[in-house]
Order: structure tokens, then C-alpha cells, then sequence
């Protein structure tokens, strides 16, 4: 069986502000889990990989090392979505004017990307 990916854990400082963010921004549904440094996301049908909260309280994390690239074919309508949800677009100098991706960051700075798959 080949590898696939069936968890991405972020470090967070606010694990409630991020779940719900991250349930919300992609229609998952939160896991109870019992344990205060920790919250996970899972999709409704478990189909897609979860998403693990550890709470963490660090030095600034940009550049990230690590970023969720979302796909959809409505990029404008889940770029204004995510906004109205907490998340921020980032301006990157390097960005080609072309591109098929918008740099969001989600409420606590966690960057991802929203890639339009239409073009």
C-alpha cells in the first residue's frame, strides 16, 4: 500500500479559534478528544485526511514551512467565504500576476493557499 497523507497537524496558540476556522473553511466536523493541548478536525465521511491542533506558543512562523493548498473551482466566491470566516489574503512581491493561487492566512497566521482549478 503506498503512503498517503492521513493527518496535517498545526501548531497553534488557540485551539478552539482554530478548529472551529478549519471546520468551518473546509465543511469538517470536530472530533472530541480529551485533552487540553490538542483538538482535531476530521471530514464527514473520513475520506479526507484530519487536521490536529497542538497547542504551541512560539516564535513568529513566517516563512512557513508547511502550507494547505485548497482546491476549488469558485476561487473568488471561497476567497470572500474564508475572509468572512477570519482569514486574511497575503500580498507576496513575488507572486506572478498570472497565478492560480490567492495566499490567505487563516486567524492566527497559518498561511495557505486557495488554487483555482479551472484554469
Amino acid at each position: 500500500m503506498p503512503l498517503t497523507v492521513g493527518n496535517i497537524v498545526l501548531r497553534v496558540d488557540d485551539l478552539e479559534l482554530e478548529a472551529a476556522f478549519w471546520a468551518a473553511a473546509l465543511g469538517y466536523k470536530r472530533r472530541t478528544v480529551e485533552a487540553d493541548d490538542f483538538a482535531q478536525v476530521v471530514s464527514p465521511d473520513r475520506s479526507g485526511p484530519s487536521i490536529s491542533f497542538d497547542r504551541y506558543r512560539g516564535a513568529d512562523r513566517v516563512p512557513p514551512r508547511i502550507h494547505l493548498d485548497l482546491f476549488t473551482d469558485d476561487q473568488e466566491a471561497e476567497v470572500a467565504r474564508l475572509a468572512a470566516l477570519g482569514a486574511r489574503e497575503v500580498h507576496w512581491s513575488k507572486r506572478p500576476a498570472d497565478a492560480d493561487f490567492v495566499i490567505m492566512e487563516d486567524p492566527e497566521g497559518n498561511r495557505f493557499c486557495v488554487v483555482d482549478t479551472t484554469r
